[in-house]
């Protein structure tokens, strides 16, 4: 059995300079810090962050020290102020990449577009985005989301830093439909794109595949259902724990490929579990 490992597996760098900062802030504080909500979506590396101390919260009347670290997916304006005016110590560890999406929401806004934001609508990276367009926007899971907007005049559309493009361009398409003018920003993370496209290129070689991350992980997700388009039988799992053996049992090639969130001793942790099953590899 063959192990293939995705290159581009693992930790991307908002997330890397999110858990960096977590650290570090974790090392020069005294008392407890405060996440609002996980910093990442992986309950793993969120219960070791715990054990340093770093603890996420639902609410800021939850914190029990002065410090709070805002996550890589950003959260309203209106949070952080609220933050602030509290007295807290606000370290914004939103990663750049949604920090773009968030000022495009608001320029298009200003500008006077009807603003569409290509998404989940139950992500907070989204619901972060929808607040900077001061509550103008619609969020578009797909193209038949727009049906309920009819003909408008302008339409400026930005998206989720981990949709996929075949998605942005379904709502981007129907969006020239409907408006006499579209401006267009495409905020999904350069990152994501090789990732995906990564990924489908392993599974259509494969005749198993592995996505690895949080159940709660949306990039995570959109891997294992681009991996199963192709196909081929896809697990995605959280830990190496959760892999069943008869999944690989007649397997001539396994591949691995694993969300924006997961360290890479999880990948590690798969691969030496696959060596055991007599698997050969990276």
């Amino acid at each position: 059995m063959e192990i293939i490992v995705a290159e581009k597996a693992g930790f991307c760098f908002g997330v890397k300079r999110a858990i960096q900062t977590a650290y570090d802030t974790a090392h020069e504080t005294e008392g407890e810090v405060a996440t609002l909500g996980p910093l990442i979506h992986n309950p793993q590396v969120v219960s070791r962050l715990k054990e340093m101390k770093v603890r996420p919260v639902e609410g800021l009347d939850e914190l029990r020290g002065d410090t709070l670290i805002i996550r890589s997916h950003g959260v309203p304006k209106e949070v952080i102020d609220d933050a602030e005016g509290r007295g807290l110590r606000v370290i914004n560890a939103t990663c750049p990449f949604v920090k773009k999406a968030q000022n495009y929401a608001s320029l298009l806004q200003e500008e006077g577009y009807r603003v569409v934001i290509v998404g989940d609508k139950r992500h907070p990276e989204v619901r972060g985005i929808l607040a900077y367009a001061v509550g103008s926007a619609l969020v578009a899971e797909d193209a038949k989301d727009l049906d309920v907007l009819g003909k408008v005049a302008r339409i400026g559309v930005v998206a989720q830093t981990t949709t996929t493009l075949e998605r942005f361009q379904r709502v981007v398409g129907r969006c020239l439909e409907l408006a006499g003018e579209v401006k267009v920003f495409n905020t999904i993370c350069d990152a994501t794109s090789i990732r995906q496209q990564e990924a489908q290129e392993i599974a259509r070689k494969v005749d198993v595949m592995l996505v690895l991350g949080g159940k709660n992980s949306g990039n995570t997700t959109r891997l294992s259902e681009l991996c199963r388009e192709t196909g081929t039988p896809t697990h995605h799992i959280e830990t190496a724990a959760e892999i069943d053996p008869i999944w690989v049992s007649a397997a001539g090639k396994v591949g691995i490929t694993a969300g924006a969130s997961t360290p890479q001793w999880i990948i590690a942790d798969v691969v030496t579990f696959l060596r055991r099953l007599g698997g050969e590899g990276p």
